[in-house]
């Protein structure tokens, strides 16, 4: 196994060659979704409030892989931390079997449940309810290699190789944008599908992934050769990793339910509205998916000098880390207030009342820009320590604060702008509560031993 550890050497070389990949395999993942709304978008908006609707329930799936992958990444970097390559491997045995277990009790939830599941939004019309029904059970029959493919890209995080992953994921993201166009059109060989198509083009997508991912890790004999994952776990490992995921997969769970009540509240101003709702967090996933890649080698980065006890490495590289993840929201609260009707049109060219939904969510969200990437570079300093509470806690409370925060305001003349006001302010209060939360505990633990700072942090 390459030594990619980050306890030596200079800081920012280091926090930014590890940072740029993962930064870049956000962008990947963020734009397989972002092709099959460009290209549904074409379609009509009823498609796009359809897949988007679905993806409620993906983002739960989300939700509940990042136990794992959380959990691998941290265990993994604090054991290389120590040199400690036997628990480094326990932890990627054990974080696999919880993954794939959980991964094929979510996929029977949804196949049995998905008419309760659709019918939750009250939409309608029925055609987009169809729509949202064929895509959620085609998503879910790849499920399994959806829940996968971020756990083992938390593995090469956790050693310091974030290249690897970032190759892996732009080979799937080709296979993704050259099959939407196809399976969706009915270009070439292939029928007009529609939606279906791009369920199964973002489905053969996520095969060709893991498949890749299989071929790599061979490499890493290590952490791999040998590993039986029907093998039954240990207790003090499964702790652990609860330990350390638990908090995280629930902060995530919960703001997704919230953002599937926000879409409830917002169904009634129209099918256009849940469209933009979307539309925009897929626009938005430009600053907060790119500052997610960043808080990752954060978290890499911090875990694996906690392990090596070197506090002034971690302040250094949570101060240098807040700098570039500063200069991304700033980029991305003058994008969004000063063009957002080209950006909207990227994905609803056509329909204007949709547009001017569009430009008053991204000039709303803008604001917040720089105090959200904040709060998520700052959640990556966290989990790197294991301290995983902190972040999941403000998390939870804000984010449920928006669903009356979003019922008040959108009874006043603001109405629909409203819920998107709720979703701002939320996220300001996040960025500006976690931030002087870490920075108390950066103050109490000051140069010194590992077992001194641990006992006093």
């Amino acid at each position: 196994m390459k030594n990619n550890y980050l306890t030596k050497g200079p800081i920012t070389k280091a926090l930014v060659k590890l940072a740029l990949p993962i930064m870049a395999t956000s962008f990947v993942q963020m734009t397989y979704t972002m092709m099959d709304m460009i290209w549904l978008g074409r379609i009509g908006s009823n498609a796009v409030a359809a897949s988007g609707t679905v993806g409620f329930f993906t983002w739960i799936g989300s939700a509940l892989f990042i136990l794992s992958k959380i959990a691998v990444e941290v265990g993994v970097a604090q054991s290389l931390g120590k040199n400690d390559i036997k628990a480094a491997r326990e932890y990627v045995r054990h974080s696999i079997q919880l993954d794939i277990f959980i991964a094929l009790v979510y996929t029977a939830i949804l196949i049995i449940f998905r008419n309760s599941m659709i019918g939750f939004f009250r939409i309608d019309d029925q055609e987009v309810v169809q729509m949202a029904l064929d895509y959620l059970v085609i998503i879910s029959i790849g499920l399994i290699f959806y829940f996968i493919n971020p756990v083992l890209s938390g593995v090469f995080n956790g050693i310091g190789d974030s290249v690897t992953p970032f190759k892996v994921n732009v080979v799937g993201l080709v296979v993704n944008m050259v099959l939407d166009p196809l399976m969706i059109m009915g270009i070439g060989p292939f029928p007009y599908m529609g939606i279906k198509g791009a369920a199964w083009a973002t489905v053969i997508a996520q095969v060709t992934v893991t498949f890749l991912f299989i071929f790599e890790c061979r490499k890493l004999s290590s952490l791999f050769s040998g590993l039986n994952i029907f093998k039954l776990p240990k207790k003090e490992y499964l702790k652990s990793i609860l330990k350390l995921g638990v908090p995280v997969s629930v902060q995530n769970v919960i703001f997704a339910s919230i953002s599937m009540y926000l879409a409830r509240i917002i169904a009634q101003w129209g099918y256009q509205a849940i469209a933009i709702q979307n539309v925009g967090s897929q626009i938005e996933s430009i600053s907060w998916m790119t500052a997610g890649g960043f808080s990752t080698a954060i978290s890499t980065f911090v875990g694996q000098n906690y392990g090596a006890g070197k506090w002034d490495r971690i302040r250094e590289g949570y101060k240098k880390g807040l700098i570039i993840v500063g200069i991304i929201g700033i980029i991305a609260t003058l994008l969004f207030m000063f063009v957002p009707e080209p950006i909207i049109k990227i994905f609803i060219p056509k329909d204007r009342e949709t547009i001017e939904i569009g430009i008053n969510y991204l000039k709303i969200l803008s604001i917040s820009q720089f105090f959200m990437v904040v709060e998520i570079a700052t959640q990556g300093a966290f989990n790197g320590l294991g301290r995983t509470l902190p972040p999941s806690l403000v998390g939870i409370v804000l984010n449920a604060l928006r669903i009356p925060g979003a019922l008040i305001l959108s009874s006043t003349s603001l109405g629909l702008d409203g819920v998107w006001w709720s979703i701002s302010i939320s996220s300001i209060l996040k960025g500006v509560i976690l931030f002087i939360w870490f920075a108390l505990v950066l103050r109490s633990c000051p140069k010194r031993s590992l077992n001194e700072a641990y006992e006093e942090c």
